[in-house]
């Protein structure tokens, strides 16, 4: 039973992966992604993101996956993209050379500010600034921590403090458990945001992380309140273990 539910699985993502290459297809700078092997996440098309936003603040932009979803998403909106890892955030820079929609900044982003140590995954998009944990392992095999490296953590509050976002303006965040800190560290720029975009998950994958209840409450206690939902992703029973869920003020 085992077998055939994993082969069910396979044949899946198989359908769901050929439905995403195909839409990705059809738009130029989708397909411009595609040739740096950054494949733009459509899927969060399944969520009610505003059309008329003006500004996207991308927190663990990786290779910029949600940022070339977003920029053709949104043509009218400024992207500050922030990625600490040097390998992703050059990836990142060539694939928008000379897109002036486009800003990279080095850091990454939490409550304190200083240099601390990034863990880092075999799959670098699962990298994290907490442990690699048993459970994220074991739902996602190949992301063992191979390494770590030092990178320079800013708070969202001191970057935006002498910045003036165009309304209405979105706030994203996939940062692989350290989505609490980040939080914490925007409890002043939180109120230059229509809507906030984050991933957060039901179990423990990576160490010490805080889970999707203590997240959203900090969300709301903002102001915010959710207004969907995306689960991205189950463990072999079915249970929830990660998603992407959408806030908006108010």
């Amino acid at each position: 039973m085992t077998r055939t539910r994993s082969a069910q699985r396979r044949v899946r993502d198989a359908a769901r992966k050929a439905r995403k290459l195909g839409v990705l297809l059809t738009q130029p700078q989708w397909r411009h992604g595609l040739r740096s092997s950054v494949a733009a996440t459509i899927e969060h098309d399944a969520l009610p993101l505003r059309d008329d936003l003006r500004t996207i603040v991308d927190v663990g932009a990786n290779r910029g996956q949600f940022t070339l979803y977003a920029l053709a998403r949104f043509p009218s909106a400024q992207i500050i993209a922030f990625e600490p890892l040097p390998d992703a955030r050059e990836n990142m820079s060539r694939l928008f050379e000379g897109e002036n929609r486009v800003e990279v900044v080095p850091y990454a982003l939490g409550e304190t500010e200083g240099e601390v140590v990034m863990h880092v995954s075999a799959r670098e998009d699962s990298s994290s600034l907490l442990p690699v944990g048993e459970a994220q392992v074991s739902a996602f095999p190949g992301t063992d921590e191979v390494g770590t490296t030092s990178v320079e953590v800013r708070t969202l509050d001191s970057v935006l403090a002498d910045r003036e976002l165009k309304q209405p303006a979105l706030l994203k965040v996939d940062v692989q458990g350290f989505e609490l800190p980040v939080l914490r560290g925007a409890e002043q720029s939180l109120r230059l945001f229509d809507q906030i975009l984050i991933e957060a998950s039901f179990v423990e994958l990576y160490e010490g992380q805080a889970l999707f209840p203590d997240v959203s409450h900090c969300i709301e206690a903002h102001d915010f309140h959710l207004v969907s939902g995306n689960i991205s992703s189950h463990d072999q029973s079915g249970r929830w273990l990660q998603g992407d869920f959408l806030y908006e003020r108010g």
